[in-house]
């Protein structure tokens, strides 16, 4: 398969973490976005972008462009893919894939693309799992999905990204979640409080 372009889902309100930016949260110093990217960016060969709306200047730090929704009010991660499968399509004429993750999610599989690929199965979306639990936007999704999932979001108003998911018969491919879980995300204080302690225990 020909090298995927990642997108780096950061549009969402974060309202359980007060409200900001969640990805520029700091985690035992440095930022989720930042660990995020390091254990990304080497999975993607045609780059990454980042799905935000507002001004992208707070996003001066990402190693690659600031795509926003494509998409009116907010309607959720499903825009931010969108705007990802758009971007590759007009940027990488040669992308079959995008890869997506959220940018929340500081421990993920450094063979997080590479596994997800090997599950497509001719499948058009694999997502990865972990500990009985799917998770919708950490998933590897065929370019070729862009218009059906543009009537989608406009037409039928769709927000919900795991009817999406069912509708195209989306492959699940698991991950242990031990020693920790790969696709922990931090939404809460009470969840970078765990984040920070899995860093320590990890280093010890």
């Amino acid at each position: 398969m020909a090298p995927v372009l990642g997108v780096v889902l950061a549009g969402g309100l974060s309202r359980r973490m007060g409200g900001g930016d969640k990805p520029l949260r700091l985690l035992a110093g440095r930022t989720l976005l930042d660990r995020v990217v390091e254990r990304f960016t080497p999975q993607c060969g045609l780059g990454i972008v980042l799905n935000a709306n507002g001004d992208p200047a707070r996003f001066a730090e990402f190693p690659g462009p600031v795509v926003p929704d494509g998409v009116p009010d907010n309607p959720g991660p499903l825009a931010g893919i969108l705007a990802a499968l758009d971007h590759a399509a007009a940027h990488h004429p040669s992308a079959s894939h995008v890869a997506s993750v959220t940018g929340d999610a500081p421990f993920l599989p450094l063979d997080l693309v590479d596994r997800l690929r090997t599950g497509l199965s001719g499948a058009p979306i694999a997502m990865a799992s972990s500990a009985g639990r799917e998770h919708f936007t950490v998933a590897l999704w065929a370019v070729s999905l862009r218009d059906d999932l543009r009537t989608a979001l406009v037409e039928r108003g769709e927000r919900r990204v795991g009817a999406f998911l069912r509708r195209h018969g989306a492959v699940a491919v698991d991950w242990p979640a031990e020693p920790l879980d790969p696709f922990l995300n931090v939404n809460t204080p009470e969840d970078l409080a765990l984040a920070e302690a899995l860093l320590r225990q990890a280093d010890r």
